[in-house]
């Protein structure tokens, strides 16, 4: 496989940010109450770190390694700062119901993780490679909460009441609920990740 590709497909399961490296966890549980602030945050989330990863890859040999972190959490916090101007701006509702979230962006330890451990010694394309498998994983493990959560918590899909008052479970709507849902997708995502690596190593053993 494509090394590129090989980057892109490994933070989607084998490396996901949420399910497997478990770092990112404070602002996925808090706004996955609804699927639109899922899809908002894994959004703003990947933008901050493509181009993050992109900025700090560029850069990287004019970074001297002394300040290295003030100058990944200045580069980081201006493109928090334009996401989060923007949805201001144009999505206000979504940005009002994260709240805090999306400044905290700026101290989010996948984004932190991946521009010290990746960009900061990979090549610009491996860095670009790296924040869109990253992003995605973030986002579609996010977006999977928040269905689940809106749908049996608040019986909606999208703001769009699908579920009878009657047959709707408060609890995912509340903290324990959402430790639930994303405890069951890691046990889940464990489950598949074992069963590929198995299957491979059946595979290579065969050939």
């Amino acid at each position: 496989m494509n090394k590129y590709a090989q980057l892109f497909t490994n933070g989607i399961l084998k490396e996901n940010p949420l399910l497997m490296l478990m770092i990112g966890l404070c602002s996925s549980l808090a706004v996955t109450t609804a699927v639109a602030n899922g899809i908002g945050m894994g959004l703003a989330m990947t933008f901050v770190l493509f181009m993050s990863e992109l900025i700090i890859s560029g850069f990287r040999r004019l970074i001297p390694s002394s300040i290295r972190i003030p100058i990944f959490i200045i580069v980081i916090a201006a493109f928090t700062t334009i996401v989060d101007l923007v949805m201001k701006a144009y999505t206000p509702a979504l940005s009002k119901s994260m709240g805090v979230f999306i400044p905290l962006i700026v101290v989010n330890c996948i984004i932190m993780g991946r521009v010290e451990s990746f960009s900061y010694k990979r090549t610009v394309g491996e860095s670009l490679a790296d924040a869109l498998g990253m992003g995605v994983g973030y986002t579609w493990v996010l977006v999977a909460i928040s269905i689940i959560r809106e749908f049996f918590g608040a019986g909606s899909f999208f703001g769009i009441a699908v579920l009878a008052e009657r047959y709707q479970v408060k609890f995912f709507a509340n903290p324990p609920g959402g430790f639930f849902v994303f405890g069951m997708m890691i046990a889940v995502g464990l489950a598949i990740h074992r069963a590929t690596s198995r299957a491979a190593v059946k595979k290579g053993g065969e050939a």
